[in-house]
């Protein structure tokens, strides 16, 4: 993977998380935890989506699919949490 190649996979990460804790009332988690929630979203999403047999393109479909995942990690996670 390129620098910039990573920049981009870093940003999306961020703005996922942050959209996520915007979404979800947390207002975010900072920088770092925006990025690390993100990234865990993207993942998610993309199994979500791959299961559900719905195809993004882009970088505006990477940062929606990377949201929706960090919205169910962070549901998951807040449901995990009051158990």
């Amino acid at each position: 993977m390129s620098l910039t190649g990573l920049v981009i996979f870093l940003a999306i990460g961020a703005v996922a998380g942050w959209l996520a804790g915007t979404l979800m009332k947390g207002g975010g988690f900072g920088l770092l935890g925006n990025i690390i929630v993100g990234i865990i979203g993207a993942v998610l999403g993309g199994f979500v989506f791959g299961l559900l047999g719905i195809t993004t393109e882009g970088m505006v479909g990477s940062i929606i699919t990377a949201t929706v995942g960090a919205v169910i990690l962070i549901f998951a996670a807040r449901i995990i949490k009051k158990a």
